[in-house]
């Protein structure tokens, strides 16, 4: 089997709207064979180049065309791809834990690597560099509440809004929250600890 073959099998296996990278062929032949195939791929419109390294075999509707794979699973993909790391920003984890009612209306997360602006279809992502500090606990829900902190900021965030936290997260998750107080900034620290005086009657 060539290495084209075997890439066009590997593709088929991935389902379709789903993204993959280029690095998940390394074993079935050189860089450059692999390079080669994916960019006659995307050249004859079997595949679709979403950013360096970083593919979908994507699914066509009769009514919009290519349907691209959520920003999520993209995001997720080019952290992969370039040994990165993600986290879901600040304005859609304060959403997702019911601290805000306000939809983001991009699709934009928090990365290691460099700021950039890429289009899924007619969708924009935005991958905007932060420290690593404010990366802590990513791809998990404990996570998402150290997200939403950073983003609401020093005067928005309180002990209800810790309480609404606890609410929405498991009791480990919240623990595993909890445990990041010694890296915190000391706003942030200082509001968790408030809380657990109040909520232990101390």
């Amino acid at each position: 089997m060539t290495t084209a073959e075997a890439i066009r099998n590997r593709i088929s296996e991935t389902g379709v709207g789903e993204p993959f990278t280029s690095t998940q062929f390394k074993a079935l032949g050189t860089r450059a064979s692999v390079d080669q195939t994916l960019a006659r791929l995307v050249k004859q419109g079997e595949i679709t180049r979403i950013s360096r390294g970083v593919f979908v075999h994507s699914k066509q509707s009769r009514y919009v065309g290519e349907v691209m794979p959520e920003p999520s699973k993209v995001a997720q993909a080019i952290a992969r791809a370039h040994g990165e790391t993600v986290q879901v920003h600040g304005a859609e984890a304060a959403r997702l834990l019911g601290l805000t009612t306000q939809m983001p209306l991009q699709a934009v997360f928090y990365t290691s690597g460099p700021s950039r602006e890429l289009k899924l279809g007619k969708l924009p992502l935005i991958l905007k560099h932060v420290a690593r500090r404010k990366l802590a606990l990513s791809g998990r829900p404990s996570g998402l509440a150290l997200s939403a902190l950073w983003y609401l900021g020093k005067e928005r965030v309180t002990t209800s809004t810790i309480k609404t936290i606890r609410e929405k997260l498991t009791p480990q998750a919240f623990e595993e929250f909890r445990a990041e107080t010694p890296s915190m900034p000391a706003w942030m620290a200082n509001t968790v600890h408030r809380y657990d005086q109040e909520a232990t009657g101390g």
